[in-house]
């Protein structure tokens, strides 16, 4: 693994870990995008785990943190969906110059899926070959606004909010401060239109007891779009609750992965 530091598009400094592999033929190059509270290790490290496996399977890899996470520059209430779009796009530039000429796959988890959809319409200009969701966040206003399910009702509810107003940020899951102008875009950006606009072949990996993202969201936006393959993850709740969950999602990923840079016979 290398360890590269990224200049994102208006100068903020993004902590990146390229991974290259040995293995020929090269299947193509995969950029790992993360979620709301985490870094580019994903929970528990499964951004590594998968980047090995993915290594192993002739894959290139580069995964990276937001900013305002893990070891990049910036502040977590300064965390905003157009800031990490900005990032987003800084992290595929930087992959598809690397591994010039590469099919380019994007896999993306829970709140990862926020900027990766909204970066469709420019991302489809030929250069997405394929795309992984795990857990994705594509209702802002019923994961975050107004939530449904456990986990977004104990951190966006109504405690939290009067702390959000009083002091301009709150915390989630107790560790990570979001500020008032992410709330403000909640109520903009709508990256399910973009998913269900967009044609790119795509897997969804989700657990059936998801108590922060809905599962349910999920389920029905893959029947309602072409070239969309639902993986559930049998009684898992957000984030693949278990090691043997992780497992199971890191290599359903993986096979769909390989299986789709496979030329058909």
């Amino acid at each position: 693994m290398q360890a590269v530091e990224l200049i994102s598009v208006d100068g903020i400094a993004l902590a990146v870990a390229v991974h290259v592999t040995d293995v020929l033929p090269v299947r193509g190059a995969v950029l790992l995008v993360h979620g709301i509270t985490v870094d580019m290790d994903e929970g528990g490290g499964m951004f590594v785990r998968l980047a090995e496996r993915l290594v192993a399977g002739g894959f290139n890899v580069v995964r990276m943190s937001f900013r305002g996470h893990g070891a990049s520059a910036g502040s977590q209430q300064g965390v905003t969906i157009a800031g990490e779009c900005l990032d987003l796009q800084a992290a595929v530039t930087f992959t598809r110059q690397r591994f010039i000429d590469q099919p380019f796959s994007v896999v993306a988890a829970s709140f990862g899926a926020v900027s990766t959809a909204l970066s469709l319409p420019w991302l489809n200009q030929g250069m997405l070959h394929r795309m992984v969701l795990w857990n994705p966040v594509l209702d802002l206003v019923r994961t975050f606004l107004e939530p449904e399910l456990a986990w977004g009702k104990e951190n966006f509810g109504r405690e939290q909010r009067k702390h959000l107003e009083d002091n301009g940020f709150l915390l989630v899951d107790q560790e990570f401060q979001l500020g008032r102008v992410i709330f403000l875009e909640f109520a903009r950006y709508r990256p399910l239109d973009d998913f269900l606009a967009n044609p790119v072949p795509t897997l969804v990996v989700h657990g059936d007891n998801d108590s922060a993202v809905s599962y349910d969201i999920a389920v029905n936006a893959a029947r309602n779009r072409a070239d969309t393959t639902l993986h559930t993850v049998v009684g898992s709740d957000h984030g693949f609750d278990s090691r043997d969950r992780e497992d199971e999602a890191i290599t359903v990923t993986v096979d769909w992965l390989i299986e789709q840079s496979t030329p058909k016979s």
